[in-house]
């Protein structure tokens, strides 16, 4: 049986990929209809975004965002792997999404994206 993961672990610890910082616009395909949100971070396999109301864990939905310096949507699928209320005043959260489907190309934009914010 597997050990889980001391609670101390940071995020960044469990993460794959690097991730850069970001403040633009993201669509959210979700319930059939559009929903509009800020992302938070990027990375290659996966975006945070803040969201006026939660979705549910394992959700899986369709996003589309303008990469800074390229042309074109890059648009993929994912799961929602955390949902985090910001604040008890607030009624937003935080989302994080992992990319389950993404073609190579625009996962390789987003890497180059934040290889560049790295340097």
């Amino acid at each position: 049986m597997a050990t889980p993961e001391p609670s101390s672990s940071s995020g960044r610890e469990r993460r794959r990929h690097e991730r850069a910082q970001a403040e633009w616009p993201i669509s959210i395909s979700l319930d059939g209809g559009l929903r509009e949100a800020k992302i938070r971070d990027v990375s290659r396999s996966g975006v945070c975004f803040f969201l006026d109301r939660p979705i549910e864990e394992m959700t899986l939905l369709e996003i589309s965002f303008e990469l800074p310096g390229r042309e074109g949507e890059i648009k993929g699928r994912g799961a929602v792997v955390r949902c985090e209320r910001i604040s008890t005043m607030l009624e937003h959260f935080e989302i994080a999404v992992f990319l389950t489907d993404m073609p190579d190309p625009e996962r390789e934009a987003i890497e180059n994206y934040v290889i560049d914010r790295q340097s």
